[in-house]
């Protein structure tokens, strides 16, 4: 069996992930943008940082899976909010589900971590977009806030490393 480890990380948390079940596992990881034979492989491994909602490289990378019958597909999102949080993975999963095709979520175990937010290193562009975002959230009341939403006040303008490695273990006892 071909197995691979996938991943979409801008910052560098998700890739923390990434290279840290490569450790473990003794698969190999690669990134997104430079993966091109995902079809060779038996067992993918999806590891994506999560960004305005969406999963950084998900769709694109899995959309290039022809036939997935005989494939085991794992989703792992990495995200600031907290992973356990029903509300939370409920919003995750949907977000997952307008980006990949039916087959592939039905068929692929998905699995949540939480990473990190350094606001020093983001772009001009996350920077402005957090910054709006912060500002549309922060005067809701608390009952209309979304975990996503405290979680962002509580970290905004900071530098923040939620990364867990144990959280790797029932990714690990699926592959």
């Amino acid at each position: 069996m071909k197995n691979i480890i996938i991943y979409g990380s801008h910052y560098g948390t998700t890739k923390q992930y990434a290279d840290e079940l490569s450790k473990k596992t003794n698969i190999n990881s690669i990134s997104f943008e430079k993966v091109s034979h995902v079809n060779d492989y038996d067992n993918i491994i999806y590891i994506g940082g999560l960004y305005a909602g969406g999963v950084l490289g998900m769709s694109k990378t899995l959309k290039k899976i022809n036939n997935i019958s005989n494939k085991k597909i794992i989703i792992v999102t990495v995200g600031l909010a907290d992973p356990t949080d029903k509300i939370n993975i409920s919003n995750i999963r949907n977000n997952i589900k307008n980006q990949i095709s039916r087959d592939i979520f039905e068929k692929a175990k998905i699995f949540h971590l939480r990473g990190g937010i350094d606001y020093s290193k983001l772009n001009f562009a996350h920077k402005t977009m957090m910054k709006l975002l912060y500002n549309a959230v922060k005067n809701l009341p608390e009952e209309k806030q979304t975990p996503e939403d405290r979680a962002m006040i509580e970290t905004y303008n900071k530098k923040v490393n939620f990364i867990d490695f144990s959280g790797l273990d029932k990714i690990i006892n699926e592959i």
